[in-house]
């Protein structure tokens, strides 16, 4: 299977992976927020 490749600029590059990063710790999160609600680990919003 030929695998297509594709030039961009360095800064391009850096902000795409700085996303990517972040997306990552905002789902790890989000899993995390989601376990402690399933377990009752939530205290009442005020």
């Amino acid at each position: 299977m030929k695998k297509d490749t594709i030039r961009i600029p360095k800064n391009e590059y850096k902000k795409l992976k700085k996303k990517a990063d972040l997306s990552d710790d905002l789902l790890a999160e989000l899993v995390k927020g989601l376990e402690d609600i399933r377990h009752g680990r939530i205290k009442p919003w005020k």
